[in-house]
Formats: C-alpha cells, structure tokens, sequence
C-alpha cells in the first residue's frame, strides 16, 4: 500500500507539471500573437471592435448615450454574476478544507488549494472588470464641452474600455484553468488529459482564420490604439 501510494506520488510529479507547461506554452504562443498580429486572434479583433465603438458612440452623444450606457450595464451584470459565481465557489473549497480533519500539508489539500486559487484569481478579475466597465459608463457621457482634447480624450475611454475587456479575458482564463485542476481530483492522468483537451479548445476559440477585412482595415489605421492593452497593460 505505502509503495502504491509513492507511485502515485511520482505520477503527480510527472503527468501535472506536464499539463500546466503545455498550457503555459500555449498560453505563451497566444499572448505573443495577440500583439504582434491581434487580427489573427478573437481577442484581439474584439478589443478592435469596442475601439470602434467608443468612437462610434462617443462621437454622436445625443443619439447614442442610452445604448451605450445598456450595453455597459449588461456587461457589468455578466462580470458580476462571474465574479459571484468564484467567491462562492472559493467560500465551498474553502469550508471543506478548513472541516477536514488535518490541516496539515498534503497532495490532496495542494489540489484544493490550486483550485481555490484560480478561482480567487476569476474574482480578482471580474471586480477588476467590473470597476473599469463602471468607470467607462460615467466617461462616454461626459458633455463636449469644448472639442479641443477630444480625440485624446475618447482615446483615453476607448483604452480604459479595454483594459476591462482584458480582465474580463483573464478572468475566464482561470476558469478555464479551475477545469484541469478539478480533474486533478481524480487523478494526475485526467488532469494531464483535460490540460491538452482544454488547450485544443482554447486555440478554436481564441484563433481567428477569417477575420472581417473592416477590423483589419480599422487597425491598419489605428496602429497606436490600445487592443486589448497590448504592449501597454501587458
């Protein structure tokens, strides 16, 4: 039994650093392709489309100033339903560890910190996104009281949009990490097997073969504006 148990040990060491380095190195590949080449990733192309739509709002206020503070209101209802979902889940993990009968440093109770963890992470992010969302609804209605500065100034809103599309990404990523680590529950073979399921999926949705030639264009011509902070929040 106790050699069984050593085995197991081993495996652990082996099978889990494998799956965090495969997605690290995916994770790697997609933060660089992000800023060398956003139009390629969804990321990106999003960051590139609420660009366009802080001009596109900001520049007619009188027609567009109830759109645009719904479309910031269900985003903050989104980010704050996510980030509702994390604490509650870090407030289950942690209750069932802390009723465990030893605290003490064990494989299993490193499983249910790794994944209390990421969720922490998701809330951190969703708060984060939800402070920025909040800011921008104040910001795109902010009167035009004189046009000199204005385009600095729409720049500024269009970034600090972005900056909360940023942690609303980051904060899925840790949902999507919490996956393999749950798994890791079960086994460091399962873990190891979602870790290169979860990166296969990743790439579809995150890739983007066929991007719209408008956003291409539209980035073409706003090379120093802010996608997805990259270069400047990364």
């Amino acid at each position: 039994m106790k050699m069984k148990m050593i085995k197991e040990e081993y495996i652990d060491y082996l099978l889990v650093p494998s799956g965090l380095v495969f997605l690290g190195i995916y994770h790697l590949w997609l933060l660089l392709t992000i800023i060398k080449n956003p139009t390629r990733t969804v990321i990106g192309l999003n960051a590139i489309s609420r660009y366009q739509w802080v001009q596109h709002m900001m520049r007619n206020p009188e027609k567009n100033s109830v759109l645009a503070v719904q479309t910031i209101r269900n985003n903050l209802m989104a980010s704050t339903l996510l980030a509702t979902i994390a604490i509650t889940l870090s407030s289950l993990i942690s209750a069932l560890v802390s009723s465990s009968n030893s605290l003490m440093y064990t494989v299993h109770t490193t499983k249910y910190l790794s994944v209390l963890i990421c969720f922490l992470v998701a809330f951190f992010c969703n708060m984060q996104c939800t402070r920025y969302y909040a800011h921008v609804s104040f910001l795109l209605n902010v009167p035009p009281s004189c046009e000199e500065g204005r385009d600095e100034f729409i720049e500024y809103v269009a970034q600090q949009l972005n900056r909360g599309g940023l942690f609303w990404s980051l904060g899925l990523r840790a949902f999507y990490f919490s996956f393999p680590l749950l798994l890791w529950i079960f086994g460091a073979t399962a873990m190891l097997a979602c870790s290169l399921l979860m990166a296969v999926l990743l790439y579809f949705l995150d890739s983007a073969s066929s991007s719209p030639i408008y956003l291409q264009s539209c980035h073409l011509n706003n090379q120093n504006s802010d996608i997805e902070s990259a270069g400047h929040s990364m």
